[in-house]
């Protein structure tokens, strides 16, 4: 076991985080955008939990469990979503998907 299975596991808690922002604001603000990124949330973060399975079941396939995670953090970025904040909150409101409910 390598450096590279904390790695993946980062990753995949990293996209699981995304998506659970996504869904949280989606929850208060019913905006489309955020609805498409929480359903892709799901896929994208089975994707993370099975390429960190895979790096720690088969020590072999290291790289392409690790690229698996990191195609799953590529598509959460990738979708499209709407401008929820101003420019005025501050890092940790962004961080935790904090916006007001419309």
């Amino acid at each position: 076991m390598t450096y590279l299975v904390y790695v993946a596991a980062f990753g995949t808690a990293a996209t699981f985080f995304l998506w659970l922002r996504d869904a949280r604001i989606f929850y208060r603000t019913a905006l489309p955008g955020y609805r498409q990124a929480a359903y892709r949330g799901v896929l994208y973060s089975a994707l993370a939990l099975f390429g960190s399975l895979m790096a720690l079941t088969t020590p072999d396939l290291e790289f392409l469990a690790l690229g698996a995670v990191l195609l799953a953090l590529y598509l959460q970025g990738r979708v499209p979503r709407e401008k929820v904040w101003t420019g005025g909150e501050s890092a940790a409101t962004r961080f935790f998907g904090n916006v007001p409910r419309r």
